[in-house]
């Protein structure tokens, strides 16, 4: 992933210019022209839409005849395990960025548009380009993402961390299922999700006292 915008796509072939006749020549150094300036965009999209908007595209790409600089449409996913109301696990994928698709584009006005026009696309992210005059907001001018940015979007997606979600909020009630507490009940008063953790008021000696438990912990009540 080091050499963001030079990584060709995916199912791209391979051509050996020893065995390359004169137009295969000419036809692989403009591919790698349009490869070389190949850049990665953030495309914010409607809400749970993600993969929706993936699919779309990749098949307009076809259809718009420019599928050869809409090279790679992805979302990075973690893997997670989600912690139902009767105790059970359910395995799912976590979204990076829930809202967003990563496309790795040559950007011209042909790409633009078929990027903004998908359905379910709110548009790219950028610098919104003033207008002299008037109130209206301008376009947006997409911005391409930095190799650190890349890199680390998908470093995270690629160390596999188990994140577990809970359906619980600050206010629920809630009953310790394991641990030394196993059995007391309590309620929620704190949720860090990012750390699979939570803080919930228990009744021990008669004092409401605060107490860190693991999701794996606990069951909410209903």
């Amino acid at each position: 992933m080091s050499e963001i915008e030079t990584t060709p796509a995916k199912d791209s072939k391979i051509i050996d210019r020893s065995e390359a006749s004169e137009d295969d020549q000419s036809s692989f150094a403009n591919q790698s022209i349009k490869t070389n300036i190949a850049r990665w965009y953030a495309i914010q999209v409607a809400s749970s839409c993600e993969k929706k908007v993936k699919a779309t595209l990749e098949q307009r790409a076809i259809t718009l005849g420019v599928s050869d600089r809409i090279i790679e449409i992805e979302i990075p996913q973690t893997p997670a395990v989600k912690l139902k109301k009767d105790g059970s696990r359910q395995t799912t994928e976590e979204k990076v960025f829930p809202g967003y698709v990563l496309v790795r584009m040559v950007l011209d006005e042909d790409t633009m548009m078929a990027v903004r026009s998908t359905p379910n696309v709110i548009n790219f992210v950028g610098a919104e380009d003033r207008r002299a005059t008037g109130k209206a907001r301008g376009h947006i001018k997409p911005r391409p993402l930095s190799r650190q940015e890349v890199n680390r979007i998908f470093k995270r997606a690629a160390e596999k961390k188990t994140v577990v979600k809970l359906d619980v909020e600050e206010g629920d009630q809630i009953v310790v299922t394991a641990g030394p507490f196993k059995d007391f009940q309590g309620e929620v008063i704190e949720v860090s999700g990012e750390r699979n953790k939570l803080k919930a008021l228990l009744s021990i000696f008669g004092r409401e006292t605060p107490v860190e438990l693991e999701f794996s912990q606990i069951t909410k009540q209903n």
